[in-house]
């Protein structure tokens, strides 16, 4: 089934940022209040306007996330056909946004390396190059009742650097750099993970900006958010994110990137559209494939994957719900 293509509705909430909230198949809006919003700020478009530099090939790429990949809620049947709607959308190549399955945090060592199988011969089906992100979900074993060795050689982040790849790195296309970072951090006390980007990463990435002219447009890939408001909106006004909600070092992490041209952050984890704007960086929280894991919408988000078109220094975004339909809506 060929999957439809939304523009991504952009209601301005606060002065410095954007969240996007209504329903992708166009049904309702989530939260009433926005209905106001909308008719006040109809007119705002996520297209970035300002540019200095000459025109550039234009291009496209797809960011896709929170697949969580697995045998069951025909999981892989509905991971191929946002394959398929891709491939047919032909973009340059694809960003995936961490937690590629479900999952390896807790399981055996066989399950864990049997989701991984999956999905890299799953993935495979992509006729574009792939730049995959690490997330929580990819991480081996942490988590007590895996009753994984600490000392296994895949324990932790080294799973994924075995099967998959780096955990973060850099590639440029077409005049813009795009940073792929690692997110995850499994903490101090053991049995759990944070949003943080370490001391080694932070090295690494001052070392890969010293190559990048200061006027290249930017886009970050990260698992974790930098910035969001998901729990603003859907929990408590006031709650602050917790270290597995957002990285805690965000401000240290967007301080480096001070003189650069920091164009667009693209961020999973949450299973929600959001469009976040700060001092000029767009901060978009991409949805997700699995929506609520195979089972429906989430929070009234389909099933997706977000479509970003560049032209020069600009970029306009669109969410692609690319038509699955759940068991249990099926049914």
């Amino acid at each position: 089934m060929q999957g439809k293509v939304f523009a991504a509705p952009r209601e301005c909430l606060l002065l410095n940022f954007v969240l996007t909230t209504k329903h992708s198949k166009m049904k309702k809006f989530l939260l009433p209040f926005t209905i106001a919003v909308v008719i006040l700020l109809s007119a705002i478009s996520c297209t970035e306007q300002k540019s200095k530099l000459p025109e550039k090939d234009g291009f496209q790429f797809a960011f896709i996330t929170d697949i969580h990949l697995q045998p069951e809620r025909h999981a892989t049947e509905g991971f191929l056909q946002a394959i398929d709607t891709i491939n047919n959308l032909n973009p340059d190549f694809v960003i995936t946004g961490g937690d590629l399955i479900m999952d390896a945090l807790g399981q055996t060592y066989g399950r864990a390396d049997s989701l991984y199988k999956l999905y890299k011969e799953t993935a495979a089906n992509f006729n574009i190059p792939v730049y995959n992100t690490l997330g929580n979900h990819e991480i081996y074993g942490i988590y007590e009742k895996s009753n994984a060795n600490r000392n296994h050689p895949e324990f932790g982040e080294k799973m994924f650097e075995k099967k998959i790849g780096e955990s973060y790195y850099s590639f440029d296309h077409k005049g813009w750099h795009f940073i792929i970072l690692n997110s995850v951090e499994e903490t101090y006390e053991g049995n759990a993970y944070e949003g943080f980007i370490d001391p080694i990463q932070m090295d690494w990435l001052k070392s890969d900006l010293a190559k990048v002219d200061l006027k290249t447009p930017i886009v970050i890939s990260t698992h974790i958010p930098l910035s969001t408001v998901f729990w603003r909106i859907y929990d408590t006004p006031n709650k602050p994110n917790t270290a597995s909600i957002a990285v805690k070092n965000t401000p240290e992490l967007l301080k480096l990137f001070e003189n650069y041209n920091l164009k667009l952050v693209l961020q999973g984890h949450m299973h929600i559209i959001e469009e976040v704007k700060v001092n000029g960086i767009t901060f978009i929280t991409g949805g997700a494939a699995s929506a609520a894991w195979w089972t429906g919408p989430y929070q009234g988000f389909e099933e997706g994957f977000v479509l970003v078109d560049v032209k020069g220094d600009n970029f306009s975004w669109e969410y692609v719900d690319y038509g699955w339909e759940a068991e249990n809506e099926q049914n």
